[in-house]
């Protein structure tokens, strides 16, 4: 299991499975905290993309969130940061679109290939949105 939620003095809300949310700070104030404690936060740039059709509802954009954790979940980072919704229109049928990147929390300054991030916990169980 990942030790950086609790080692920051992170609280988390339970979301879906095993994983969290943090609630009470914005990503600036999330990272400031982790680089002051002396941890890195690594942005993935590779962007997941869900959509779905009707209008945005909270039910609606956790079963997106739901289903981008689901694609990510292979990779073995330990967050997840949700970077956009935008709701949109097409002949007048709204959809909504949701975008998200993973995030990865670790002490050493050099991202953790697959391999290590899989065997020191970095999986769906120890981690936070």
């Amino acid at each position: 299991m990942s030790e950086w939620p609790q080692a920051l003095g992170f609280a988390g809300e339970p979301y879906s499975g095993n994983w969290s949310v943090v609630k009470t700070l914005d990503c600036v104030a999330i990272e400031r905290k982790i680089r002051a404690a002396g941890w890195n936060l690594f942005f993935i740039a590779s962007e997941v993309k869900v959509t779905f059709f009707g209008v945005i509802g909270a039910k609606k954009l956790r079963q997106a969130v739901d289903r981008i954790l689901s694609k990510i979940g292979t990779q073995h980072f330990n967050g997840l940061e949700v970077t956009g919704i935008a709701a949109r229109r097409f002949m007048g049928l709204p959809y909504t679109i949701v975008t998200a990147h993973s995030r990865h929390v670790q002490q050493d300054c050099y991202l953790d290939g697959i391999a290590t991030r899989r065997s020191s916990g970095a999986h769906p169980a120890s981690n936070r949105v």
